[in-house]
């Protein structure tokens, strides 16, 4: 397989949005750039919030929304520009010894900027509930809401060290499943598409919460964006 096709095949999420434009809140996304993962160059790029810094208040601070968007997210993307430019150079100068480290660096940098963005476009200032399909897909996959939100609670509050709690859809199996996700990338399930992920990392909460992470994650319910999630997991169902 020659490099460039080799590279576009491995990249293939890079450049595509990560929700198609079929509904208002996707195009006010679209319309800021917040859902691409990538710049009209084709780099990873960090793209600006659908909301003001203040808007997810109180149950995630501007202070703490700020340093997290701009410095953990937007580092995220500089190293996966980098990661990705570091394996270029290693099969452009047919030297492949540190390819391996760059390659995980990648998973790991490129995870973090597919889940922080899922993350920001998964937060609104006003509480809903899951409703429709997704609501019976819920049901049908965990009993009720109520049980999910036990579980992913309960999931994302476990975590060893930093990472996520995930909600996803397997189109191989066509079921939701809850994910504990350790750093970015590691517990992973193939093939699972995130709808809803929740940030333990400590800078995601430490600022307000100090170290109680399970009252950030209980708070994160009255501004999870379920018609996001909804959307999400209908995108997910095309593709199963």
């Amino acid at each position: 397989m020659k490099r460039d096709a080799f590279l576009k095949n491995s990249l293939l999420l890079a450049g595509t949005t990560l929700l198609p434009a079929s509904n208002v809140f996707t195009q006010s996304l679209q319309e800021t750039g917040m859902d691409k993962l990538t710049d009209a160059s084709g780099n990873f790029a960090l793209q600006p919030l659908p909301y003001s810094e203040t808007f997810l208040e109180p149950a995630m601070d501007q202070e703490t929304l700020h340093l997290h968007y701009t410095f953990h997210h937007g580092d995220a993307v500089k190293a996966a520009n980098k990661d990705l430019a570091e394996v270029k150079k290693a099969i452009d100068a047919n030297n492949l010894d540190t390819v391996d480290y760059w390659t995980r660096k990648l998973s790991y940098h490129l995870s973090s900027h597919i889940l922080h963005t899922i993350f920001w476009t998964n937060l609104t200032n006003k509480k809903q509930d899951p409703s429709g399909d997704l609501l019976k897909q819920i049901e049908k996959d965990f009993g009720s809401y109520d049980k999910l939100k036990v579980l992913i609670a309960k999931t994302s509050k476990g975590v060893d060290g930093n990472g996520w709690g995930i909600l996803g859809y397997h189109p191989f199996t066509q079921k939701l499943t809850v994910l504990q996700c350790e750093n970015h990338e590691k517990l992973t399930q193939w093939g699972v598409i995130p709808v809803l992920v929740i940030d333990v990392w400590e800078h995601s909460y430490y600022l307000k919460y100090r170290n109680r992470r399970a009252e950030f994650v209980d708070n994160l319910f009255s501004i999870i964006n379920w018609d996001n999630v909804a959307h999400r997991f209908n995108v997910a169902r095309r593709l199963g």
